[in-house]
């Protein structure tokens, strides 16, 4: 990082299915946080077109949601908001290429596309395939790299991102609040979220105990502390296909410690500055450098569970039967 970077995240209630409702919010946020002295503005995961109702579409439904990356309408509003702000956005939609189906996340600027990553680790429809690569890119006086939801569990995949150069890692979510075996985590009532703004206390104990930020807490902050890099999390707040999502998008520095969050339970944009001094003294990149490849034959290993480009079967099966878990 050559210089200081100004950096957003946002949450908001985004629309199943509604583009041009939920490209409005993106503006909306992106021109508040420019306001702010921000350079880059950060969306969850699917935010032009909506997550979790993905699910329940068939193929065909899903092929009608689905967008060129370049070339698609969301794109182009992407990078007209980009240009009329100034300013770099990462969102995320369905991409087709070639047949395929993606959950893909784009940045993008005043150009143009700059970056796009497809999940690695996908699951919400059987119909969408897993990405296979990772996805780093300059900007800003600064290399970043993008991570989406799932991926962003297994630590591998912070490790390598960082490995390929990333000081600054994207972490777009649809998370939390979910059936789990965990002690204390589950659903949020409906209920509660609609009565947040009578009994906003009631609503932020659930968003900030284990079902939401207790859970993001124990293991976000250790991708960019173990990684030395700077994490960029955003996730949606409200109704998302039919869950309830508790927001909390946030900015780690690379010590694990967060810098800024949204706190409120509406649509919010929050932004931090990130500095190069941070990068030079966290632990991370020692943690990197003592590394001991030669004995880690049996971690590169191919997966037997798993086909190419595919999520492994039984898994799929499980996350399936726990999302219709009462």
């Amino acid at each position: 990082m050559q210089n200081d970077v100004r950096i957003g995240t946002a949450q908001f209630e985004a629309r199943d299915g509604d583009k041009e409702y939920n490209l409005g919010r993106i503006e909306a946020l992106t021109a508040a946080a420019v306001a702010q002295g921000a350079q880059l503005v950060c969306f969850h995961e699917c935010s032009v077109s909506g997550y979790t109702y993905l699910e329940t579409l068939t193929r065909e439904q899903l092929e009608a949601v689905a967008e060129t990356v370049p070339g698609g309408m969301s794109v182009e509003a992407l990078r007209r908001i980009a240009a009329q702000y100034g300013v770099i956005v990462s969102a995320g939609l369905v991409e087709i290429d070639e047949g395929r189906l993606y959950n893909c996340q784009v940045v993008v600027n005043a150009d143009g596309l700059m970056a796009k990553h497809r999940k690695i680790h996908e699951f919400i429809s059987e119909h969408v395939d897993c990405g296979d690569s990772y996805t780093v890119f300059p900007a800003l006086g600064t290399v970043f790299g993008v991570l989406t939801c799932y991926d962003n569990n297994l630590p591998e995949n912070g490790r390598m991102t960082a490995m390929l150069g990333a000081e600054v890692i994207l972490m777009p979510h649809v998370t939390g609040c979910l059936p789990s075996p965990m002690p204390g985590r589950g659903v949020v009532a409906r209920e509660i979220w609609e009565n947040r703004r009578r009994d906003p206390v009631r609503c932020r104990q659930e968003f900030d105990g284990p079902k939401g930020r207790g859970w993001i807490m124990r293991w976000m902050p250790a991708r960019a502390w173990e990684n030395g890099v700077y994490g960029v999390y955003a996730n949606p707040i409200g109704d998302d296909g039919g869950t309830i999502k508790p927001g909390g998008s946030m900015i780690l520095d690379p010590f694990g410690e967060v810098l800024t969050e949204c706190r409120s339970l509406e649509d919010e944009v929050v932004v931090a500055t990130l500095t190069p001094e941070k990068l030079q003294l966290a632990s991370g990149g020692s943690y990197i450098r003592a590394r001991r490849p030669e004995l880690y034959g049996k971690f590169v290993e191919p997966n037997p569970h798993l086909r190419p480009g595919k999520r492994p079967e039984v898994y799929w099966k499980k996350v399936r039967e726990e999302a219709t878990t009462p």
